[in-house]
């Protein structure tokens, strides 16, 4: 599953492949939709500084246009640790510091947080192979990949709606 490029073996994940694409796209298109509502929720139902709802916008901002860019140029996949950052270290710093009261609230930004954290450790270990990847998973259409993609974006759905109890409760 990977390529040859100048001697040294390049991922799939971070090469032109056609194939890889369309997980591309849809991860681009669903950056939209989920970190903008990540975004919103923390803006309206946080009482977190600027900075943080700042680094949120612009996580969710950069996270999309960084991977429709690389749908042309798969190098600036590379530049993907820059919105997950900008996401993940507000993401802790609202769990230690700006959790809100209500518990329900409070489990769902939890929620967020970890499946935020466990895409970007997917994100450092198949994509730029921090750490070897077992033959098993290596292929990134694998059953084993798509069941942790699953357990990632389950667990950022079910915080989000956890989260968004507060619009309800005012807390």
């Amino acid at each position: 599953m990977t390529d040859t490029l100048r001697g040294r073996v390049l991922p799939v994940e971070l090469s032109a492949d056609a194939r890889f694409a369309g997980r591309v796209r849809r991860l681009a298109f669903t950056a939209v939709v989920a970190l903008g509502v990540l975004w919103a929720l923390a803006t309206v139902t946080l009482e977190a500084p600027v900075a943080i709802d700042l680094a949120l916008l612009l996580g969710w901002l950069s996270m999309p246009t960084l991977l429709f860019a690389s749908l042309r140029d798969a190098r600036w996949r590379y530049a993907l640790v820059l919105p997950s950052a900008l996401v993940g270290v507000p993401l802790l710093a609202i769990c230690a510091f700006w959790l809100p009261e209500g518990p329900v609230a409070a489990a769902g930004w939890l929620l967020v947080t970890a499946g935020i954290l466990l895409g970007s450790v997917l994100g450092l270990w198949f994509w730029y192979r921090l750490l070897p990847v077992p033959a098993a998973l290596d292929d990134p259409f694998s059953p084993g990949r798509w069941t942790l993609i699953s357990i990632h974006i389950g667990l950022i759905v079910a915080g989000l709606a956890l989260a968004a109890t507060a619009l309800a409760s005012g807390s």
